[in-house]
């Protein structure tokens, strides 16, 4: 009955698009909606995984400043080729199905046990925290308790980042360049809790990667989900050897 409910909820949202009262791109409430989806102020728990750089450290590939670009980069590549695709299939349809349904195969997926529940614990605090937020989209809250009824979904970050974007009104570019956005953020933001990098350092290497996750935006964007692959499989098993470190800051 719950799914039957979103379902209709789902489709008077998609009577509202046709008649043109949900939000346009150009709408300014919509800029208003972007900007605090990426700002790092709301509480998704992203600040509290490293992304693999923690055990990167500990384990000398990343050993200096000057690495910390070639990592980042590296990153961005690997979340591109893996993630953009989830992000992007369930942007452009953000229904439960689609969502349940690129959830369950981002699952089967990350055999990372570490990255998995790092995906896990950000996709549910992000479900969590839109559900509040934007409480004008009754879609959220009713995918949300479709998810805690007991179901088979596990509520990975990627599908939920899509579905929070397509259903406030982004498009699948604006999308996968967000997720791309953050999780950049999130890399050179962990580098500074790690002493890596200064805060100055840390905003002028932001800038300059920019250029080229524009570059792997371009290359791996509108890709379906059957698609995804991984291109640093060094990145997920230094990654995977985060729990196994002595002392650590961060959870992933």
């Amino acid at each position: 009955m719950l799914t039957l409910d979103l379902c209709i909820v789902m489709n008077e949202n998609k009577v509202e698009a046709n008649n043109g009262t949900t939000r346009l791109p150009s709408d300014p409430l919509l800029q208003w909606s972007k900007w605090q989806l990426l700002d790092s102020i709301l509480p998704t728990g992203g600040f509290a995984h490293s992304f693999g750089l923690e055990a990167g450290m500990q384990s000398r590939i990343v050993s200096h400043p000057e690495d910390l670009e070639t990592h980042v980069i590296h990153v961005l590549e690997n979340t591109a080729s893996l993630l953009l695709p989830f992000v992007y299939s369930a942007t452009i349809s953000p229904d439960v199905d689609t969502w349940q349904h690129l959830d369950a195969i981002l699952d089967a997926t990350l055999t990372n046990e570490v990255s998995r529940k790092a995906s896990v614990s950000q996709g549910s605090a992000l479900m969590r925290v839109s559900a509040s937020v934007f409480s004008e989209i009754p879609a959220l809250k009713m995918m949300r308790n479709v998810g805690l009824s007991g179901r088979n979904v596990w509520f990975h970050h990627a599908p939920v980042f899509g579905v929070v974007c397509g259903l406030i009104g982004l498009d699948g570019e604006t999308a996968q360049r967000a997720y791309l956005f953050v999780t950049m953020r999130d890399v050179i933001s962990a580098a500074t809790r790690l002493n890596l990098v200064g805060p100055l350092g840390a905003a002028v290497l932001q800038h300059q990667v920019a250029v080229v996750a524009e570059e792997v935006l371009k290359k791996w964007k509108n890709r379906e989900a059957d698609e995804a692959c991984q291109t640093s499989p060094l990145l997920d098993t230094v990654q995977g050897c985060h729990s196994y470190l002595f002392s650590r800051l961060f959870c992933s």
